[in-house]
């Protein structure tokens, strides 16, 4: 199986074409330097995205504060991952950087604050 991508590891963008046989990625084509390579790879066999959030926050100068995962989760783990963030409520003051949720879902991922309350 051929599928088609476009990589978003740098500004580029370029198309890439995989070749996909018995689940393993056998061939690359089309990006123009490593990257590339290593995300169509990734893409095809465990696609991981980066998560970004609010999280409500008690007795703070704002009700919510953003919130991001320190790592990219797997994919398919997503909405699972924003139903627990959804449950969440921190006490103020947080601070950038503070762990709101620890391994997220038993990822090794943890959700940290991006801003200040």
């Amino acid at each position: 199986m051929v599928k088609n991508i476009v990589c978003v590891s740098c500004p580029l963008g370029c198309p890439i074409e995989v070749t996909i046989e018995n689940g393993e990625v056998v061939s690359v084509k089309g990006n123009t330097c490593k990257r590339g390579d290593n995300y169509a790879r990734t893409e095809m066999t465990a696609p991981k995205r980066s998560l970004t959030s609010t999280v409500k926050v008690d007795g703070g100068v704002l009700p919510v504060v953003p919130v991001k995962s320190a790592a990219p989760v797997p994919k398919e783990l997503m909405f699972d991952c924003m139903k627990e963030i959804n449950k969440v409520t921190v006490k103020a003051p947080v601070a950038i950087g503070d762990v709101v949720i620890k391994n997220i879902l038993n990822t090794g991922v943890d959700i940290v604050a991006t801003n200040n309350d």
